[in-house]
């Protein structure tokens, strides 16, 4: 049942045109615009007549109060005329192209916005996931432009102190929404009036009776209190008057909903929270901030690990002020908060009061650009949005409240930047966070001072130093399982992609390049000769690809086909060709693809712990009994022979064979890798003998070594190429025993 009998506009004052008019004209000076105001006003009183709210009040009521709200947090012209004529798309006949005409496009585009996050109603709400999408709704509208969220924050606060009119079903489902989602963007935005306002209605209808206690026990502590506050107060007055520092002094009581948290979702008695009241002093400058900073620590004893200096250190929102709790003359225990006139300003209304309208010189889209470059998390969702599209809205939903309003860890560049990251953030969310190349060409950090895994999670406080390789391989899927942004996920997603369609490319080049050799080869044109015929303007812009590379991605797909291109040049089958067969070895070669001039018939066998192949470069080692054993000319197990050593030589007619070769791949370890390996060998056609794959933890790498069957070194290095190409991989090398 709805409660009728609620007070008129939920008890507060009732605000008039006239009110708002005031306010703004304050500030707004062109008579243009000030026309332009009133002029929505007067339409809205037109096609909203006859419209009343739940309460019963006349619907235009409601508009006029949003207005108030903006006018007091000093918005421009076009944020109080959208803020008027929010609701008038979705409530009357009138179109967005309407308010284009009469309005311009910015007021128009705005109230579009508003419009779409309005017409999913709460009430229609049957699922999480249309929840998400509400919500989602308003954040891609804000990330375009910042002035949306501020009228939907003022549309919100409004109705938070009007909600008596509503039933309780709906009064607890707006409250909850209005905590899980307007009160910490007004947080983020620095807007701590309208977030201390909103937490604290939400407090009083989701939690009644709690709400009714804490203000019970409030007012008793605070008329206790009060005294020696007032004593507390006179004396560092007298003293800031005795040092003739400019300041203005004040006192006020800890909000409902911060008392509320420590009660009963920290679990601290009313008793042992000692910060109900604290003291506020307002001076000119950062130096006199400290300064006061000083005498009021003479005066007073400071309680340990409570002071936070917010100057040196901002908030993500702006803040700034120095936080101290003082030890009283009767015991109790006071905080002392101290800033400029300035921070004071940004403390209470943040990004309102920092890009406040200032008649001749805004820019709407200058503005959105400093917000970004100012609120560096702002930077970070306007990205995210940015990138949601085709993302589910839960999902987009998970990553905003993890990136930007769950608890944070703040750390340090070299230089002493403070960056700020998610929870169980990495030294490559980090870096991510830096710069997407920084993050793709990350191959080690240092976290004060000391080499760490790129796993390990970060701490606020510590000293994060990342060490890049333009060579590097770059992101492994592995790093999905323990980074923490979305923003560093989706930049590893994207490489991996990237990469991916690289290799799939160069495979496609390689299979048909080889086409065309086969092809080609069977007319009796060698690839150099084919090569030339090719690349040619005639045969590139008759197939329309840019390069020949790109042409033999086309014959993998055979169109054209190798033959195509045979008979597009006219090439045709050689008369009389001497077949090409395959040589047979002499059979006093024994089997063996090397010979030794002069040796006779002494057994010529391979080296078993350099494994050389046709085309390595390679010394003959005479042994003690067992012949000749052929090497590479690098082999560590003769290089520093001089007398046992030998010319030998790779025979001319070796029959078509494949030799071992021992390998090592050194890769970051991630899931499927072993798959992709043997999935390149397999499609190279490579015999594959004693694979062995092994996981370091602590680096989070993975070392494979297998016995591979090659026909010779040309082979051995395709096959090497194809190794280095897959995600992850970054070192291949033959192994010697």
């Amino acid at each position: 049942m709805e409660n009728n009998k609620a007070p008129v506009n939920g008890g507060y004052p009732l605000h008039t045109f006239q009110e708002v008019e005031d306010i703004y004209m304050l500030y707004i000076s062109s008579k243009e615009d000030r026309a332009r105001i009133e002029d929505a006003y007067h339409f809205i009183l037109e096609k909203h007549e006859g419209q009343t709210r739940k309460s019963g009040e006349p619907y235009y009521h409601h508009l006029i109060e949003v207005a108030y709200i903006l006018a007091s947090l000093q918005s421009g012209p076009n944020t109080i005329i959208a803020g008027l004529l929010h609701d008038v798309v979705e409530d009357t006949d009138v179109t967005v192209e309407d308010i284009k005409k009469r309005w311009g496009e910015e007021v128009s585009r705005i109230v579009d916005a508003l419009t779409k996050i309005q017409r999913l109603k709460l009430s229609k709400i049957t699922s999480e996931e249309f929840e998400a999408e509400d919500h989602r709704k308003i954040f891609l509208g804000m990330a375009k432009d910042i002035r949306v969220i501020l009228i939907k924050l003022a549309d919100r606060l409004h109705n938070l102190r009007t909600l008596g009119a509503l039933s309780r079903e709906r009064q607890i489902a707006i409250c909850k929404e209005t905590m899980e989602v307007f009160a910490p963007i007004a947080e983020r935005l620095g807007l701590d009036v309208i977030k201390g306002e909103m937490e604290d209605l939400c407090i009083s209808y989701l939690e009644p009776e709690k709400f009714a206690e804490i203000k019970r026990l409030l007012s008793k502590k605070t008329k206790v209190l009060q005294k020696s506050l007032d004593g507390l107060k006179k004396r560092i007055a007298d003293v800031l008057f005795e040092k003739k520092i400019p300041f203005e002094i004040s006192s006020r009581v800890k909000s409902i909903n911060s008392i509320y948290r420590k009660m009963y979702v920290k679990g601290h008695p009313f008793e042992e929270i000692y910060d109900i009241l604290a003291l506020r002093i307002i001076t000119e400058t950062e130096i006199q901030c400290y300064e006061i900073l000083g005498l009021i620590h003479q005066m007073y004893k400071p309680v340990p690990g409570r002071f936070k200096d917010y100057i040196a250190m901002p908030k993500p929102n702006m803040y700034q002020s120095l936080h101290t709790t003082v030890v009283g003359g009767d015991g109790n225990f006071y905080e002392v908060q101290i800033r400029t006139k300035e921070m004071d300003s940004i403390a209470e209304t943040g990004i309102a009061a920092h890009w406040a309208y200032k008649e001749g010189v805004y820019n709407s889209q200058q503005e959105q650009k400093e917000i970004e470059n100012k609120l560096h998390w702002f930077r970070e969702f306007v990205s995210l949005s940015s990138e949601s599209e085709g993302e589910n809205a839960s999902e987009y939903m998970d990553n905003l409240n993890r990136d930007i309003f769950e608890s944070h860890v703040y750390v340090f560049t070299p230089k002493g930047k403070v960056v700020e990251l998610p929870s169980e953030s990495t030294p490559v969310d980090f870096a991510y966070r830096v710069h997407t190349k920084v993050g793709d060409q990350c191959v080690g950090a240092l976290v004060n001072g000391v080499m760490v895994p790129l796993n390990t999670v970060l701490k606020t406080g510590d000293m994060v130093e990342i060490k890049t390789n333009k060579n590097s391989p770059g992101p492994s899927e592995g790093w999905l399982d323990f980074v923490a942004s979305s923003n560093a996920k989706s930049a590893i997603r994207k490489y991996i992609a990237k990469k991916n369609a690289e290799i799939m490319r160069e495979d496609r080049i390689a299979k048909g390049k080889q086409s065309c050799i086969d092809a080609f080869h069977e007319r009796g044109v060698e690839e150099s000769e084919m090569m030339k015929l090719l690349d040619t303007d005639k045969v590139l812009s008759h197939y329309n690809v840019p390069d020949v590379d790109s042409l033999f991605v086309a014959v993998f797909g055979r169109k054209p086909t190798a033959n195509a291109l045979i008979d597009f040049l006219h090439i045709k089958r050689p008369v009389n060709l001497t077949p090409n067969l395959i040589k047979r070895r002499n059979a006093k070669n024994d089997g063996c693809p090397v010979y030794c001039k002069g040796a006779g018939k002494i057994a010529i066998g391979l080296a078993n712990c350099c494994t050389p192949v046709p085309g390595d470069d390679i010394v003959g080692y005479i042994t003690r009994g067992k012949g000749i054993s052929v090497h590479r000319r690098n082999c560590p197990n003769i290089v520093n022979e001089t007398e046992r050593l030998l010319e030998v030589f790779w025979r001319n007619d070796i029959e078509f064979a494949t030799y071992p070769v021992d390998i090592a791949i050194e890769a970051s370890d991630r899931n499927n890798l072993l798959m992709d390996i043997m999935a390149i060998l397999n499609n190279a056609k490579v015999g594959v003998d004693n694979l062995h794959a092994r996981k370091n933890a602590q680096n989070l790498s993975a070392t494979i070594t297998a016995t591979i069957m090659v026909s010779d070194a040309k082979r051995l290095q395709d096959i090497c190429v194809l190794l280095k190409g897959i995600t992850g991989v970054y070192r291949v090398d033959r192994v010697i025993h």
